[in-house]
């Protein structure tokens, strides 16, 4: 009896210690930390809330991102890290869409990244990692929206790492005076910076949650897509990925019958131009040096762009959401000679793009037919020796009536609808998802995280899915069946079979 009463001590203290083995105190640039077990893989574990950069405020707003600020003891990482200020969107649907309501409250200290992983301390493992930045038109947005739960990924032996970077104003500023006081005679393109950080802080630290930093892949959509593209056309981002997916961010600009350049991404003009406007909307405001644009409340500088361009337009609304997204001052990345030196559409004529594996696609009810553009992309890289698939994602998501408040812009195959199934969380939606849906799901994830550990959707031994060229002109369409992809209003591209 005497024997049993050790024993079992003995067992369950090995069992609790064998537990914690599995979850290992990490150090890392800053710190300790340690994660929390996945909601539905207990073999995959989630780091929320790491700080890659030190907070971008007060005497570093409006700066690149400045060393992380070292904390005391293990920073247990269960709490999702602070989204970048920004409106919250109630109107146009996607808050019902996503679910928000959640997240942590928004600040300009927003610089925290989360991790999945399986492998966590273990050096060694050398598992593929993929970095994934949130779309939002550059001003909204966060990497812990419940369409980006990481744990499939996870799952699939992928290291997912999502960010939050600075959005708007804090993060796409022009001004002469920055320009002026930056080293670089730039100012502006902070949101990027940041990313570019992120994947410094990978290379750095990445290795200790079991990723291998030299087997890198960066992917976005919408304005994340945007990134993506501004960050394989950025010199200060090559050699930190090696691989690159462009989701819903249209591809090369084409000519039209007028010989107009019709396809590409909005451009904001000449960094000149935005900071000219820029230093008259802060001069209204009697913000008229540094210390007076830094020392002014979030509040007051989130509200300027707004107000002012409102108060200069005689109150005369917007024509259109997207006008109104980029009225007076344009907050999106720029090219300037030193974060960003030429266009993606001339990189990538040029031969000066990254020259990685490339995958690009779009939705069939996307803002607009990309299929064009995304072909004469595809067509370019190979002249250029490159490879790149391209895909159309053609499911509309099921509805069964019991959200009224959902708008047209939420219906079918709609802009954004394909992040439910490139992360299959699925179980965060209140559509009413059928077998095929879950199914469809799984293939791509698959494809994608394929890609992460291959560089080929298909897997190490290829298959069906080509890619794209001027000969070979087809798109993999994912869809649940040939009804869905007969929707189209714009004429889809030549699916591959």
């Amino acid at each position: 009896m005497l024997m049993k009463k050790l024993i079992l001590p003995l067992l369950l203290f090995a069992a609790l210690s064998a537990h914690a083995a599995e979850n290992p105190v990490l150090t890392i640039e800053g710190g300790r930390v340690q994660g929390v077990l996945a909601d539905d893989h207990p073999e995959v574990f989630v780091y929320r809330g790491i700080p890659y950069a030190a907070p971008p405020i007060r005497e570093n707003r409006w700066k690149a991102p400045q060393p992380v600020q070292p904390w005391k003891g293990v920073k247990i990482c269960d709490t999702f890290g602070r989204p970048s200020y920004q409106a919250i969107q109630y109107t146009g649907g996607y808050y019902t869409e996503w679910g928000y309501g959640k997240e942590a409250a928004f600040s300009e200290d927003c610089l925290y990244l989360n991790v999945w992983t399986k492998a966590p301390g273990k050096a060694d493992k050398n598992l593929p990692v993929a970095l994934w930045i949130h779309g939002g038109g550059y001003r909204e947005g966060f990497g812990s929206e419940p369409e980006f739960d990481g744990q499939e990924w996870g799952a699939k032996d992928v290291v997912l790492v999502t960010i939050n970077y600075r959005l708007g104003v804090f993060g796409f500023l022009t001004h002469p005076l920055l320009a002026e006081e930056n080293p670089h005679h730039v100012s502006g393109n902070y949101g990027i910076l940041d990313q570019i950080e992120a994947l410094k802080w990978i290379k750095k630290n990445i290795a200790q949650f079991g990723g291998d930093p030299d087997n890198v892949t960066i992917f976005g959509q919408s304005a994340g897509g945007g990134s993506v593209r501004t960050l394989c056309e950025s010199p200060l981002a090559r050699g930190l990925f090696h691989k690159a997916i462009i989701m819903s961010a249209q591809g090369l600009s084409i000519p039209d019958a007028n010989g107009n350049m019709v396809g590409g991404r909005y451009s904001g003009g000449t960094v000149e131009e935005a900071g000219a406007k820029a230093k008259e909307m802060f001069d209204w405001a009697g913000l008229t040096d540094l210390q007076k644009m830094r020392a002014a409340s979030t509040e007051t500088v989130f509200a300027l762009n707004h107000l002012y361009w409102q108060i200069k337009d005689g109150g005369k609304q917007p024509a259109s959401p997207m006008a109104a997204m980029f009225r007076g001052v344009p907050f999106m990345p720029m090219v300037d000679g030193y974060v960003s030196e030429k266009s993606f559409d001339d990189a990538t004529r040029q031969g000066t793009l990254a020259d990685v594996p490339y995958m690009i696609g779009f939705t069939l009810n996307d803002m607009g037919n990309m299929a064009p553009n995304i072909v004469e992309f595809c067509k370019v890289r190979a002249e250029k020796g490159g490879k790149a698939w391209a895909y159309e994602f053609a499911r509309p998501l099921p509805d069964d009536g019991s959200h009224p408040e959902v708008t047209q812009r939420l219906k079918g195959a709609f802009h954004s609808s394909d992040l439910w199934f490139v992360f299959k969380s699925l179980k965060h939606c209140w559509r009413p998802w059928t077998k095929g849906d879950w199914d469809l799901s799984e293939k791509m994830l698959t494809a994608w995280t394929n890609f992460a550990k291959y560089s080929d959707p298909n897997g190490p031994k290829g298959g069906a899915w080509k890619p794209c060229s001027e000969k070979n002109p087809k798109f993999m369409v994912f869809k649940l069946n040939d009804k869905d992809a007969e929707a189209s209003t714009f004429g889809a591209p030549e699916r591959a079979k």
